[in-house]
């Protein structure tokens, strides 16, 4: 299986931030979600492998192949519809028309019906579900085998969320085709990635498939006095109150060899990123 991307201590350095070094790999028909809090790295370890940053140091390699030819061959979602707010939807394939070699106009005006997108309508009165849904069209017709999204699903509905992630689940079907998706909506990522990476100040804390992450990983509700007999070196993080304490443990077969009598509960990616964030 090819990868889509691979970094090898990739690193920006920009003084007052620092962004790796990264090693990461992106499997053909997968998905990897990026996840970390406000100023980690996603946008920057995004726009590296875009080539709109040059990194400091390290390597990335798209597709097992010299990087500029590889872009051709990337699709990028931002946060925000990027066209202009006085073109037409119709005009937004012609604009991209020219833009990109590989458009495919009748594979476009086929995402405007599936999305139900008037091409007569203005970018500028559609609403934020639909301006993204234009985003991907746009990114999908000039035929990518890469997609990368940062932050593409943030402030969507649900039903627009989940009707997007299933066109992403349909893009990665076949192995040629990937996607890494930068969203703090975990509960999303826990629906459609295989893997997941988290990133905390640069660095990334936290990497691999990811029902294997959250079947290693656990949560321990118990009383103080309980979690202070618990070894250190199995937890991840902790948190008190004054109505007992809660855990993030690291390895559950170890934990529950150790200590038998405590109850372990299945976590959640944003258990592991609070927890590792805030309470490590």
């Amino acid at each position: 299986m090819e990868n889509a991307f691979t970094t090898r201590e990739l690193t920006k350095d920009f003084g007052a931030f620092t962004l790796g070094p990264i090693d990461l790999d992106l499997p053909g028909g997968t998905i990897m979600g990026l996840i970390g809090e406000n100023g980690a790295g996603k946008s920057t370890l995004i726009k590296c492998l875009l080539g709109a940053i040059r990194p400091t140091s390290g390597a990335v390699t798209l597709f097992s192949g010299a990087m500029d030819r590889g872009l051709e061959e990337v699709g990028y979602v931002p946060d925000e519809c990027p066209f202009s707010s006085v073109l037409k939807v119709a005009q937004v394939g012609k604009v991209c028309a020219g833009m990109f070699p590989g458009w495919d106009d009748a594979l476009f005006a086929q995402y405007l019906e599936k999305f139900e997108l008037p091409p007569d309508r203005k970018v500028k009165d559609l609403s934020r579900g639909m301006g993204m849904k234009l985003t991907i069209a746009a990114a999908l017709s000039h035929r990518p085998r890469l997609l990368l999204l940062d932050e593409a699903t943030a402030g969507l509905d649900p039903v627009v969320r989940d009707e997007i992630l299933d066109e992403f689940a349909a893009f990665v079907s076949d192995e040629d085709h990937a996607i890494l998706i930068s969203s703090h909506i975990t509960s999303d990522l826990e629906k459609v990635c295989d893997y997941v990476t988290y990133l905390h100040k640069g660095r990334v804390t936290v990497t691999g498939a990811k029902d294997e992450l959250l079947a290693t990983y656990a949560r321990l509700t118990c009383s103080k006095a309980e979690l202070e007999g618990v070894s250190p070196e199995l937890l991840v993080g902790e948190r008190t109150t004054e109505f007992g304490a809660q855990a993030l443990v690291r390895n559950r077969e170890r934990f529950q060899r150790a200590y038998p009598d405590l109850a372990l509960d299945p976590c959640t990616l944003e258990d592991i990123m609070i927890f590792t964030t805030r309470f490590s």
